[in-house]
């Protein structure tokens, strides 16, 4: 296939390219206008931008190619480009499971028969920011241009900082007001390194920058400033400071979006800027540091979680720690001038453990928030035998801690595998020993609040959640373990349109 055919693809399937971006940033206006009817409109989006998005899988399974689109007609550099591979339709696939049960809880917690009443300013205000935070996570993963890219993260800022302090707290307004102060450190440093690039490339997307001829300091100097503000971003260790009280302090469903999706959106850029636009820029210090500072991660985050006594904080510091594994795929799959066979393995597994991660801890933050509702708060201590009140949800965070684990048969399980099989082909035993004491230490932190919540005692003066509000965290912690299951068709797809460098291994 030609470059221009690429760019012309069937014309259903590039109307489904677009509303997948389109459609929830369509349906945040419209919320808008619903008021209280907010959680229908949400729904529908649900279901239509699903649509779109099957159509796109689809047509990427059957070709086994991208599907590229140049918006208006123009390529770049001076059109905008959205392209949809293996890795982009997992991220999106991921995102819509996501999201739906997030909606689908959010109607018992925003929705017209909620406790509180819809008609509060947070009830309003829901359904909204998470379409808006929606509609920029796909733009997110359909864009390949930097600038375009910076602008999908402001907007996931934006609607993320607003989620925080929707309940207008003052614990939550001063995590809220850090969270911003982070997000705009980051943001501020990839502006820089993608203004650099601009200066001496003139342009940003990420094909061209990639068959650029090298600029020398001005490429290393971008390539540290975007590197630096997507980790602020991604909430790596030491620039997690914000990620703990903003994702305990929120309600349920807005943690379960700001844990399981909205880090994974700068680490994907990340991914694309190292292994898509600057594969050549690889100093050998660079894979060493960010991967020791994912090694601090996982530790840090596993002792902190150990020391909490709050449901919510300690799967907050969980989050801090599972992300810090993203960061080994650096040495894992990159950093020598030869071609690397295992950094394909290194590259998919670490595309699997986000995934996986993504749905379990989704999953726990929707548990937590029903057992919130059910006991009026989530100290450990007041969950004793919760699982004979709600054994599915109960059940789904047992499948959750089987994920965070690492344990088979889940989706983790299968990325800590190649992760594994990578450290040891390449000989770096040192971060096979991080993603086997760091799956030790989570089975450690998740054993309290696993045997109080299975412990014989029964539960009195609890609010009744049904079953139906149950099975919303179950489904999600089904997927991850599912993934793993049926790994061989999520990995083949993976594959579909990765870069050479995930398979070849970093400069």
């Amino acid at each position: 296939m030609t470059a221009t055919a690429a760019m012309t693809p069937p014309a259903l399937v590039s109307l489904a390219l677009a509303l997948v971006v389109a459609l929830p940033l369509l349906g945040a206006l419209l919320a808008v206008v619903a008021g209280r009817r907010g959680g229908a409109v949400a729904l529908a989006t649900l279901g239509a931008t699903g649509a779109a998005l099957a159509v796109v899988v689809f047509s990427v399974a059957r070709d086994g190619a991208p599907v590229l689109m140049a918006l208006g007609g123009w390529a770049p550099p001076l059109g905008i480009v959205l392209r949809a591979d293996g890795l982009a339709g997992a991220f999106l696939c991921m995102s819509w499971l996501v999201l739906g049960g997030v909606m689908l809880q959010g109607l018992h917690r925003f929705g017209p028969s909620s406790d509180p009443p819809a008609e509060t300013r947070a009830g309003f205000a829901f359904w909204p920011l998470v379409l808006l935070l929606w509609g920029a996570l796909n733009a997110i993963f359909l864009s390949r241009d930097l600038f375009n890219l910076y602008v999908g993260l402001e907007l996931l800022s934006l609607a993320a900082i607003a989620l925080v302090a929707i309940e207008r707290k003052p614990e939550t307004i001063a995590a809220a007001l850090r969270y911003m102060v982070f997000a705009l450190m980051g943001s501020l440093l990839y502006l820089l390194g993608a203004a650099l690039l601009y200066a001496a490339h003139g342009t940003l997307d990420t094909v061209l920058l990639a068959a650029r001829t090298p600029a020398g300091l001005p490429d290393h100097m971008a390539a540290a400033l975007i590197t630096a503000g997507l980790a602020v971003k991604t909430a790596l260790f030491p620039f997690h400071a914000w990620l703990p009280p903003a994702h305990a302090g929120a309600p349920a469903p807005a943690s379960a979006l700001l844990s399981g999706l909205v880090p994974k959106a700068s680490f994907f850029i990340l991914v694309q800027v190292w292994f898509g636009a600057l594969p050549d820029m690889t100093d050998p210090a660079m894979p060493l540091v960010l991967a020791s500072l994912g090694a601090v991660a996982v530790f840090y985050g596993g002792i902190m979680a150990l020391r909490q006594e709050r449901l919510k904080q300690i799967i907050a510091y969980s989050t801090v720690a599972q992300l810090g594994y993203l960061f080994l795929i650096f040495p894992l799959a990159g950093g020598d001038s030869a071609a690397q066979p295992w950094a394909a393995g290194a590259w998919t597994g670490a595309m699997f453990h986000a995934l996986s991660h993504a749905l379990a801890k989704a999953s726990m933050f929707l548990c937590a928030g029903l057992w919130i509702t059910a006991a009026g708060h989530d100290r450990l201590n007041g969950l004793r035998g919760m699982a004979k009140a709600t054994p599915i949800a109960a059940f789904a965070f047992g499948l959750s801690a089987i994920v965070l684990m690492g344990l088979p048969p889940s989706g983790a399980f299968t990325a800590k595998y190649l992760m594994l099989t990578a450290a040891f082909a390449s000989g770096q035993v040192i971060w096979a020993a991080v993603l086997v004491l760091g799956g030790l230490l989570a089975a450690i932190y998740l054993y309290r609040p696993l045997v109080l919540t299975f412990a014989r005692d029964m539960p009195e003066g609890l609010t009744a959640i049904t079953r139906a509000a149950q099975l919303v965290p179950l489904v999600l912690a089904a997927a991850a373990i599912l993934l793993g299951l049926a790994s061989a068709a999520p990995f083949e797809f993976l594959q579909i349109g990765r870069p050479e460098a995930a398979a070849e291994g970093l400069e």
